[in-house]
């Protein structure tokens, strides 16, 4: 039985080593990485169910913190949290596939950069930005701008109490269909 490998490391000459014992060394660190990918796609497959708890754990985290910045009003945030709770099934089977087709390779890669010991890149500590002065608002531009803010906000109101009534109603519809055979 053959098994194909695929090299996936960038390899780079060093003037140090001669070029054969460099290039052997290199097919060495390309095999055994490529063992450590192997290695935590078998780990991945064999504890599938530890994956799992540990998407659901980030996505329990994540998806609260993310519905308490973007929203702000009470109702719709709690709203969108019970919403969030029922599609975590469907995050889960989708990150779990994710999880399996790229966090090895990504893993692997990022370790092999640890065992490197190869200076990073350079990257700018400073970045020059021009920044332009802004006019303010004329005295009507700023009325109308304000009119239309408070027709928002009053549109959202609405559009959050429509919703609460219709969640409301599939609610009580849903419970009364249960209780009637």
């Amino acid at each position: 039985m053959t098994i194909v490998r695929q090299n996936t490391l960038n390899t780079t000459v060093s003037p140090s080593v001669s070029p054969p014992e460099n290039l052997a060394e290199k097919y060495i660190e390309a095999e055994r990485m490529h063992d450590v990918l192997l290695l935590l796609q078998n780990l991945i497959n064999s504890e599938e169910a530890t994956v799992k708890l540990i998407l659901d754990c980030l996505y329990d985290v994540g998806s609260v913190n993310l519905i308490n910045q973007k929203l702000r009003l009470k109702p719709l945030n709690r709203v969108m949290k019970l919403i969030a709770r029922m599609s975590k099934p469907v995050f889960r089977t989708l990150a779990l596939n994710w999880f399996k087709k790229n966090c090895p390779q990504l893993i692997t890669n990022w370790l092999h950069t640890q065992v490197s010991f190869r200076n990073p890149p350079n990257t700018p500590q400073q970045v020059a930005i021009e920044v332009t002065e802004l006019q303010p608002y004329s005295i009507p531009q700023t009325e109308s701008l304000s009119q239309e803010i408070k027709n928002l906000r009053y549109q959202v109101r609405w559009l959050t109490v429509i919703s609460i009534t219709a969640i409301a109603v599939l609610g009580v519809t849903a419970t009364w269909l249960n209780s009637n055979p």
